[in-house]
Formats: structure tokens, C-alpha cells, sequence
């Protein structure tokens, strides 16, 4: 089989540029993004001076992931306030950006919080920008923190349950670096377990509709010098079926409190195959992607993404203008179904892992004590 091998002694970041950043030239405070939908064939940035232009980052997936979609709405109300813009209107155009990802209302909730907190005890705009801001920044850190304890929890797991290293592990869509403001969530155990040395094969899906496998975790596995080896999502049973699959390791966009797990759509038949293969799946996923106001997978709202990502092939030049625009692959008119997501039901979960511990087996009661642990964890 012809692959990418691992590359011993190898080990950087994904991107020279990072993901997301906070700016301040003389002409006013920016935003500044990697621009996901250019990867792998070039790294271009975008550059958001207000709340609009990031909004239209986030439903573009120039900006995707869901624990960096958290910092960023974090700092898409510090960039609202510090321009002078409305904002509890722009904070309510970020939170509806992306339905399905919780951390997104989230971050905008935290950094609108403290905007109103100090704007109420000072009166002062100026320093509830400034309170705004330092809200975003501290869960910048706070997530690039919860990254590496995430990392060090999985590969923990990986190795109890597999003991004696070779690991070969099946990913689905993009959970490295690229998500995070660290080294990301399922991607960042791979990785982990790949600098010990205990990484045989990384098993990336392509990941339809938008290739988020095939064009960004292939990407930064092959800067990360792993092994890795890309497949297309329908290949994946035989793989279970040949025994070479160990694990199973995913993300998260929002996690039920009963356990449901919302991730990229092929995320559930994974998860059945695991089950009947007998393959651990596990979820990789910050503590504040559990949405204990969501009680099961039935109630989590299921994004709908435009048919022509289905029934063209997009041109990162196509994908920046937001409109088709691409090569056809199926007859004019054809209708398609597209959803962005899919939900896997508790049972199928093997572990959910957090920057807070493991839950195992997945119930709710587990879930509401590790949401307490978290919650009782003071902020960094």
C-alpha cells in the first residue's frame, strides 16, 4: 500500500500563520484568520474589522472547528465593542452563525457577559471593550491549555485499552490544530501518541461534502511527520472489516446531555461499525461542548449546507466567494441532501474524553458530574 510514512523526529505546528489572532494597527483592532477554505494549496488570511465579516468567515468555513469557533465569537463581540459597533447585535449574529457548534455561543456569551459586567459598573465603552477582549483572550489560553490535558486523558486511554503502543486509529473530518487555540481535540491524542512513538497508522476519512479530512488533517498529519493514510469515507467498513482499525477518534460540535454527540456527518455510521467490529469510539471534546440545556440528540439542530458543496467540485477561489461556482458532478437541478452533521446516540460512545477526565461508560448522570468538576475549575 502506498502512503505517507511517519517522518521520526519531526514535529511542528501545522501553519507558520496561526489560526486566529487579535490585531491592532493604527487604523482600528482586526481579526485575523488562517483562511480554512485555501488549504492545502495556499495559506491566505482575512483580515475582519466588524462582526458582519466574521459572521460570513464562520458560515463560509473559513473559521470552523468547534472549540475555535468559541474564541472566535469571543472576539467578534471584544472587535464589535471595540469599534463602536452594536453589541448586542453583533453577538446575536455570531451566536446563529453555526446552529450546531455550542462553544460558538458560548464564547459569544462569555465575552458579552463581561462587555455588560463592566460596562454596568463603570459606564465606561472604552474599558467594556477592554473587559470584552481580555474574556476572549483568556479563552484563547484556557483552550489551548484544555487541548494538552485532552491529549495526555486520550493517549492514557488509547493505552489502557490497548496496551503494548502500535495504535492504528481512524479520524473523521478536522480536529488538529486548526479548531484550537492549542493542538486540538481527537487529533491532538493522535498526536500525541505519535511523538511516543505508540502511533502505527493515523486513518483519515476525506470527509464529505467540504474534504475536511483530505485537505486538512492529511495536511497537518503530513507536517506533524505521521504516518497517515487518506481514505474515502465509504472505504472505511472494509478497513473495520480487515481488523485495521483500533480506534476510532473524533470530535465533537455539541454533546447532548444524555450523551447524544453531534460531529461532521459520517461520524454516526463510524460509530455503528465500531460497534459491531467491537472498536472503541471515543469522543475528544472540551468540557464546554457539553450543552447540559440540550437533553438529548433529537433536540440539537442539525445545520443544512448548500447542495452545490455536493453536486460540484469547489475551487478554493469558488469556496472564498460563497456560491458555487464550481466544476459540475451531477446533472443540473439535481437536488441534494446535506446535512452538515450527524448525531450518534450514547450507547454507540465508548469514552468521551475532556480536559476535566474520561467519562466511561457515557450516561447523563456521568456527563452532569464532570460539567460540576468543570464548572468548580477555576478559570486560568
Amino acid at each position: 500500500m502506498a502512503d505517507q510514512q511517519a517522518r521520526p523526529g519531526e514535529d511542528k505546528r501545522p501553519s507558520e500563520i496561526p489560526v486566529i489572532r487579535w490585531e491592532e494597527p493604527p487604523e482600528g483592532p482586526v481579526l485575523i484568520l488562517l483562511d480554512q477554505t485555501r488549504l492545502p494549496s495556499e495559506e491566505v488570511e482575512l483580515v475582519c474589522t466588524d462582526a458582519s465579516a466574521l459572521v460570513e468567515a464562520i458560515r463560509s468555513l473559513a473559521v470552523r472547528g468547534a472549540p475555535v469557533l468559541g474564541i472566535a465569537g469571543a472576539y467578534g463581540v471584544a472587535l464589535a465593542a471595540a469599534r463602536g459597533f452594536d453589541v448586542d447585535e453583533a453577538a446575536e449574529a455570531l451566536e446563529s452563525a453555526r446552529p450546531t457548534a455550542v462553544n460558538l455561543s458560548v464564547g459569544v456569551r462569555r465575552a458579552l457577559a463581561a462587555y455588560r459586567d463592566a460596562l454596568s459598573a463603570t459606564g465606561d465603552p472604552t474599558a467594556a471593550a477592554t473587559a470584552a477582549l481580555a474574556a476572549a483572550q483568556a479563552l484563547h489560553r484556557e483552550d489551548a491549555e484544555a487541548s494538552a490535558r485532552m491529549a495526555a486523558h486520550g493517549l492514557a486511554l488509547l493505552d489502557e485499552l490497548m496496551p503494548g503502543g502500535g495504535h492504528r486509529v481512524l479520524t473523521h473530518c478536522n480536529t488538529g490544530a486548526l479548531v484550537s487555540g492549542g493542538e486540538g481535540t481527537a487529533f491532538a491524542v493522535a498526536l500525541a501518541a505519535h511523538r511516543v512513538g505508540r502511533l502505527r497508522r493515523l486513518w483519515v476519512d476525506e470527509t464529505r461534502p467540504l474534504l475536511q479530512g483530505a485537505r486538512l488533517t492529511a495536511w497537518e498529519a503530513a507536517r506533524s511527520g505521521m504516518a497517515y493514510t487518506l481514505l474515502t469515507d465509504s472505504a472505511a467498513g472494509s478497513l473495520f472489516a480487515a481488523g485495521e482499525v483500533d480506534a476510532v477518534l473524533v470530535g465533537a460540535d455539541r454533546i447532548a446531555a444524555d450523551g447524544s454527540v453531534a460531529n461532521k456527518v459520517g461520524s454516526y455510521p463510524l460509530a455503528v461499525l465500531a460497534r459491531y467490529h467491537h472498536v472503541p469510539f471515543i469522543v475528544v471534546a472540551p468540557s464546554t461542548t457539553i450543552d447540559p440545556d440540550t437533553p438529548d440528540g433529537a433536540s440539537i439542530e442539525v445545520e443544512q449546507r448548500p447542495g452545490f458543496e455536493v453536486t460540484e467540485i469547489l475551487t478554493p477561489q469558488a469556496s472564498a466567494v460563497g456560491g458555487g461556482g464550481g466544476v459540475p458532478l451531477a446533472p443540473l437541478g439535481t437536488q441534494a441532501y446535506n446535512p452538515a452533521f450527524d448525531v450518534t446516540p450514547p450507547e454507540l460512545v465508548t469514552a468521551i474524553v475532556t480536559e476535566e477526565g474520561t467519562v466511561s461508560p457515557v450516561t447523563p448522570e456521568a456527563l452532569a458530574a464532570l460539567c460540576a468538576r468543570s464548572r468548580a475549575t477555576p478559570a486560568a
